[in-house]
């Protein structure tokens, strides 16, 4: 289902979601991956320093436990089932030891590039900021100069049967974003 947006936008980014409801038994080839992976890799980066650094598990490799184990509870409920687990972290420092402000913003991007790609093969990617930062690094091993960002799911989207009520009807609720006389504070055109 296409997101009901103000004016028509790209289809992929129209009919993108973000389901909990993922198909337990489809994995991605060796090649899928690689081009999730470089789709990310060419993200838009700030001085080219592509601070995004991903640790990427396949249900049943201990990379993927280790990441389903940082999960809260809710998100390691459903995320089992997910394909592929991808932590991204970031470098928060520059060469130099000064500040990356701009290291969260790249990884976003990466993400971003990393989604859509996921999206245009027929896979669902769903972000998530419910982990234990902590427990990631101890379980990956992370080292000190990067910083956990975010986790990914990618798998195939199920049907809402295996999901508890609750969650069923929050995948079932329809997409819904704040209005553009909202987000834009100035310069939005009539």
């Amino acid at each position: 289902m296409s997101a009901n947006t103000s004016v028509p936008i790209y289809p992929l980014l129209a009919e993108r979601k973000s389901p909990r409801s993922l198909d337990e038994s489809v994995t991605l080839s060796p090649d899928e991956i690689r081009a999730l992976l470089e789709a990310a890799r060419w993200a838009p980066s700030a001085n080219n320093l592509q601070p995004w650094r991903f640790f990427v598990g396949q249900r049943g490799d201990s990379v993927f436990t280790n990441i389903l184990e940082s999960l809260r509870p809710f998100n390691q409920g459903w995320a089992k089932r997910a394909s592929l687990l991808a932590l991204v972290a970031g470098v928060a420092k520059n060469e130099d030891g000064s500040e990356n402000n701009s290291y969260m913003y790249d990884c976003g991007l990466a993400v971003s590039q990393f989604t859509l790609e996921a999206h245009s093969r027929g896979y669902a990617a769903h972000q998530m900021a419910g982990f234990e930062k902590d427990l990631a690094i101890t379980n990956l091993s992370i080292d000190s100069l990067l910083l956990p960002v975010v986790v990914v799911a990618i798998g195939k989207q199920a049907g809402v049967e295996q999901l508890d009520e609750a969650t069923a009807q929050r995948e079932l609720a329809p997409r819904v974003r704040k209005p553009l006389d909202e987000l834009v504070i100035k310069g939005l055109p009539n």
